[in-house]
């Protein structure tokens, strides 16, 4: 018994071994990688580079219409793909009938999460681009992106929605409150912490997708700003692509200062996202 003890122990400690060893691969390659691209990037970051626009010389080029582009693309991914997400999820957990479709319905939205992006860019090109005109637009490339990020945020607002306590609802039924009601001054606020969860899992995918955005024509070199959501774009993730193809070793370098910004704005986005879901919990608690 004794040696059976030993040996499961013996087991375990390898098996923690092995992970921590794994880890720490990991971990060292990902600072090897960021301090390359720091090293390399960070002496191109410059007033002229943040608003300058791409030029066929590296000295003069700039990142402006990306940078532009990645925020009027996430606007208004968000706006599109936040009410219609937790407003599919508020159907499916307090609408809809707990039959054999709501289960299929469930089990077929969050398999959409796993497929891949470039499947989305194929719809998008079919459906916004081709069958409603919108062309290679920014609103194209938003409806596109929507679909993409959508399954992540229902996900993640059904499981908010679901992890609110029942008698939080029997004392709001208890007071008169109507079904709507509930849900509205409740059951949404109490899960708001977990819905903003999802906001930011699904902003972090969409701000480093280019899979789609290529599929449905977005530009790799724009020389002007959009002034609508019906112009043509470019996003920081096909700058940098652009960048990482011309053969001259400058532009690689200032595809590597591309990195840093759009690393930046993901973490800039994601810590006003934390910042306001950690508002809202301790708000409900």
């Amino acid at each position: 018994m004794k040696d059976r003890i030993r040996y499961r122990k013996l087991k375990d400690s390898i098996f923690h071994a092995i992970i921590f060893l794994i880890t720490c691969i990991g971990i060292v390659v990902l600072f090897v990688l960021m301090f390359d691209v720091v090293r390399k990037g960070l002496p191109w970051l410059s007033e002229k580079f943040f608003t300058g626009f791409p030029s066929r010389f590296a000295r003069k080029s700039g990142i402006l219409p990306g940078l532009l582009g990645s925020l009027y693309i996430i606007v208004l991914t968000i706006a599109i793909s936040v009410p219609v997400g937790l407003g599919t999820a508020i159907y499916l957990e307090e609408y809809a009938k707990k039959n054999w479709l709501t289960k299929f319905i469930k089990i077929n939205i969050s398999n959409l999460s796993g497929t891949p992006s470039i499947v989305y860019g194929l719809l998008g090109l079919a459906v916004f681009v081709r069958v409603f005109g919108f062309g290679n637009s920014i609103l194209s490339g938003a409806l596109t992106l929507s679909l993409v990020v959508l399954p992540i945020v229902i996900v993640a607002s059904q499981e908010a929605i679901k992890s609110v306590p029942q008698f939080l609802r029997h004392g709001s039924y208890a007071l008169g409150a109507t079904k709507w009601q509930t849900i509205r001054k409740v059951v949404i606020p109490t899960a708001f912490p977990g819905i903003l969860t999802g906001t930011i899992l699904s902003v972090s995918r969409a701000l480093g997708e280019t899979a789609p955005l290529i599929m449905i024509g977005a530009a790799t070199f724009i020389s002007a700003l959009p002034d609508s959501i019906g112009d043509r774009f470019t996003v920081l993730p096909m700058q940098i692509y652009y960048w990482t193809n011309l053969p001259k070793q400058e532009f690689k370098d200032l595809a590597a200062a591309g990195i840093i910004v759009l690393l930046g704005l993901l973490l800039t986005t994601n810590a006003a996202a934390i910042i306001l879901r950690n508002k809202f919990q301790r708000n409900v608690e």
